[in-house]
Parts: structure tokens; C-alpha cells; sequence
């Protein structure tokens, strides 16, 4: 049942005012376009306790006093890890004893939710420092600048991956149905892995990588696909190339290749896979490469190859516009 609006102090004092005059419960409420049973409550509380004003009301009192929630509060901000179990433990050797629930509802009133970690790359400090730099160098580049970037990365597909949907909608006892299971085989079912690139204008070219890369195949596939990309593309002239610190684009060959193309190409800092916007293409293509539920590896490359084609250039384009706030 959903709450019903509380009445002012000054409407209150009317129907007391009214009853005092004579005026019957139906009549007051025709007034003053209220209940009969609300005007009689009122008149009832009035007569019984000399005052309109909220009493205090009734509840079961808290499981936890006040510094236990303090202590709780304390230990969940110093280990955000800490579980609830421990907290149980911690309360009941206080004298306290609590569910888990409690638990919960508790530390939510605090403001403090349980969420899923998220992973972030391992970070050393030259990588932090790296990661900073970059960032500081970067934060006040207009626009253009970034628009007028190549942005390219691999990523492996499995057959049977984690990229399904985890949730279904179903009724009792119908947890095995093919429709509410996920299924899974042993090693994932086999996988692809893909070589793609996009810019503001919308995605590039996509490829699959059938054998283990090294360098001269890493720099055979920017020799096929990347200038075309960028032509697809209508890039400006003096357009930059961003990839990361592997080793296959960071060796002597690949950086001579690279030079001899006069491919002008983005210092990049490592470990920060993050600051790579193509990782959110990435993420939106395997979601959706798993609603459709491949059969086999050939069917999942040609899905894979459909569903980067559909990626809207407005996606890409709003990609871009805001990545400086990642650098933020």
C-alpha cells in the first residue's frame, strides 16, 4: 500500500477548530475535502492527547547500537573487502548478534553498497607516472586532434565465452530449460582472435588473425588494412596511429616500418588498456555477438565481421568527443 501524503499542522488545527464549533466529522470533511475517517482520527488524537502534533511512534528498536555501526562502518573503510560473515563474527564477539541482512540494510543506510570489483590493470609506479604524464600532456588537446586518430587493438572471441548473458526471467523449477542455460564446453569451445581499428568517422577495417602474430605479420596486417582504413575513413592529412606497447608493435622492425611509412603514431603509456576508447567497441561487440549464439567458428568470424560493419559512425564519433574525461 502506498504512503499517504501527511496532513499539515495547520489543516489539523482547522478540524479541531471546526469540531469545537459544533461541526460534525462529515461535514468537516466536506470542508475541507477530506475523509470522514481522517477527520475522525484527528478528533480522536485530540481528544485522547490535548495536541495535534506526531507522537512518536512505535518500532522494534535497532539490532545494532550506534557504535557498532560505527565499528562496522570503520572496518569496511578500512577493507572494503571485508565480508559480511566477518562483520557477523566482529558484532557477536561484541555482544551482538545479527544477520547477515541486517548486515546489509545497515551498512546501506551509511551509504555503502556491495558492488562488483572492477578490474584494472596492475600498475607500477613508472606505470603510474607513465599513465600521468601522458594524461597531462594530453588533457588540453582540442577536439580535432582527437578525431584525427587512428585507434587500433586485438581481442580474442570465444565460442563459448563469458560474453553471454548472465540473467534470464523464468519461472520455478525451471532453472534447466535451453532457454534459461547458458551452454558451456570445456575450454571455452575454441575462440578467434581480431585485429580492428576505428576512428571518429566510425569503425575500420576488421580482420581475424588465423596464426599465432609475431611482428612481420603484425606489420603485414597494417600494410593491408591500415592505409585503407584510413582512406574508408577520409582521414585528415597528418593523421595519427594509436596501438599499444606489445612487443610486436614496439620492435625495431615494426618502428622502422612505421617510420619509413611516415605513419605519424601516439606515444603511448603502458598498461592502459583502459585509456584505449576501441575497448568499449570491443565490449558492445562481443555482447552482442553472444545474443546471436554462434554454432560453430566459422559462424562466429561471420558474425563478428557483420556486427562491427553495423557499429553506428555516431558511436564512434561520441567515443572520441568525450575522451577526455577519461584523462581526467
Amino acid at each position: 500500500m502506498a504512503k499517504t501524503k501527511e496532513l499539515s499542522k495547520d489543516t489539523r488545527n482547522k478540524i479541531v477548530d471546526l469540531h469545537q464549533v459544533g461541526k460534525t466529522e462529515s461535514a468537516i470533511g466536506k470542508q475541507l475535502g477530506l475523509k470522514k475517517s481522517t477527520v475522525g482520527a484527528i478528533i480522536r488524537k485530540w481528544k485522547t492527547y490535548k495536541t495535534t502534533d506526531n507522537l512518536p511512534r512505535s518500532g522494534a528498536p535497532r539490532k545494532i547500537s550506534p557504535r557498532g555501526v560505527k565499528m562496522i562502518t570503520r572496518t569496511v573503510s578500512k577493507n572494503p573487502r571485508t565480508t559480511r560473515g566477518d562483520l557477523v563474527n566482529d558484532l557477536q564477539r561484541a555482544g551482538t548478534k545479527v544477520t547477515k541482512p541486517t548486515i546489509s540494510n545497515t551498512l546501506r543506510c551509511q551509504g555503502l553498497k556491495s558492488c562488483s570489483a572492477r578490474r584494472v590493470p596492475l600498475l607500477k609506479p613508472v606505470h603510474v607516472q607513465a599513465r600521468l604524464k601522458f594524461a597531462r600532456e594530453h588533457l588540453d588537446d582540442p577536439d580535432e586532434d582527437w578525431e584525427n586518430v587512428i585507434w587500433s587493438d586485438e581481442t580474442k572471441i570465444e565460442h563459448f565465452g563469458k560474453n553471454s548473458t548472465r540473467r534470464v526471467w523464468r519461472t520455478k523449477n525451471a532453472e534447466l530449460h535451453p532457454k534459461n542455460t547458458i551452454p558451456t564446453v570445456k575450454h571455452g569451445g575454441g575462440n578467434i582472435m581480431l585485429w580492428g581499428c576505428f576512428s571518429a568517422k566510425g569503425p575500420g577495417r576488421l580482420i581475424r588473425v588465423k596464426e599465432r602474430m609475431n611482428g612481420a605479420m603484425y606489420r603485414e596486417i597494417l600494410s593491408e588494412n591500415l592505409l585503407p582504413s584510413a582512406r574508408a575513413l577520409k582521414m585528415k592529412r597528418g593523421w595519427v596511429f594509436q596501438h599499444d606497447n606489445d612487443p610486436k608493435h614496439t620492435a625495431r622492425a615494426t618502428k622502422e616500418w612505421l617510420r619509413k611509412k611516415h605513419f605519424k603514431v601516439l606515444e603511448w603509456p603502458s598498461q592502459s588498456p583502459d585509456l584505449n576508447p576501441i575497448e568499449n567497441l570491443w565490449r558492445e561487440l562481443k555482447v552482442h555477438v553472444a545474443q546471436r549464439q554462434p554454432q560453430n567458428i566459422t559462424a562466429l568470424e561471420e558474425i563478428c565481421m557483420e556486427e562491427w560493419a553495423k557499429i553506428p559512425a555516431k558511436v564512434c564519433e561520441n567515443l572520441v568527443k568525450t575522451y577526455r574525461k577519461c584523462l581526467t
